[in-house]
Order: structure tokens, then sequence, then C-alpha cells
């Protein structure tokens, strides 16, 4: 079934994330689908949903994390932690990061839909930590062919998709 215009209800982001956080305070897991290119190409906007769990414990580097900074609600993975301070940066990112508290944390994705099926679980980002000095590089290709303008056919190989 196709979705059209009308089976969509836009929310103002505060009033969607506060019943987000409600749910999340009630122990829900609660999923959403992320706008946004600043986690490309592990997370793509309108095509991924992302699972958020709460956070019951201590959050590790590469956890993929919700937190609020400056009343934005934002979903990055986690690149450096000193005492209660958190470092973030999005994985579409090559330049910028953003700083909270532990308090500030509101979520963890614990799976990640592709095309809304085939949940996974998400890694920890440990070999993209290690690629940032090439992130720029990686991400333009990325952008200029993107795996969804190639198909896989069935016995003939990887070829360019008709339709670009």
């Amino acid at each position: 079934m196709r979705r059209t215009e009308t089976d969509i209800l836009n929310v103002p982001n505060a009033e969607f994330f506060r019943t987000v956080c409600s749910l999340l305070d009630q122990g829900k897991d609660v999923s959403i689908n992320p706008k946004g290119n600043s986690m490309m190409p592990f997370i793509r906007s309108e095509r991924d949903i992302v699972v958020l769990s709460p956070v019951p414990g201590d959050v590790e580097v590469g956890d993929i994390l919700l937190f609020m900074v400056d009343g934005r609600y934002i979903l990055h993975r986690l690149v450096r932690i000193d005492g209660d301070r958190l470092t973030f940066m999005g994985d579409g990112n090559v330049v910028g990061t953003e700083t909270c508290s532990r308090g500030d944390v509101l979520a963890r994705v614990t799976r990640i839909l592709r095309n809304g099926k085939n949940p996974r679980t998400p890694s920890k980002g440990c070999l993209w930590r290690l690629l940032k000095p090439f992130r720029r590089y990686i991400l333009g290709i990325y952008r200029r062919v993107k795996p969804s303008d190639f198909r896989i056919e069935r016995f003939g190989g990887l070829n360019r998709s008709q339709n670009t």
C-alpha cells in the first residue's frame, strides 16, 4: 500500500518529541523516521526507520544517541566521553561536533530498519571513525553515485539502473 499526502500528519518537532520522550520515560521503544543527511550513509532520511530505546545504563563511544542541545533534538554518534561531557558527530559530517551532558541524552538507537524492513543492530562505527580524514571524499563519491542508482541482477551482476 502506497502512502499519500493525506496519510501523513505533520506535527511540530516540540510536540512530536514531547510524545517520544513520554513513551521513552514509560520504558517503551519508539520508532521514528529521522530527517536530514547528518547520519548518511548509515541512516538515510525518508528511507530508514530507527528504533529508540531508553538508555538504562552507561553510554559508550560509538553509540548512536538522541540528545537535546540548545532546544534542538539531534541524533548523532557519540565520539568522545570526558566525565559528564559527551561529544557527538554525525556520520555524514566532515567537521563540527555537538556537546552535552549525560542528562541531555534521551535515547539510544537499538535497531535500524532499512526501507522499513530487515532490522539490524547499529555498529559502533569504529572503521568509519578511523576513516574520518577521508570522509569528505568517501561521502562525495557516495552522494554522486548512490547505491539506489544500481541494482543487482539475479545472474548478471551489478548494473547501472536504467532509471537514472
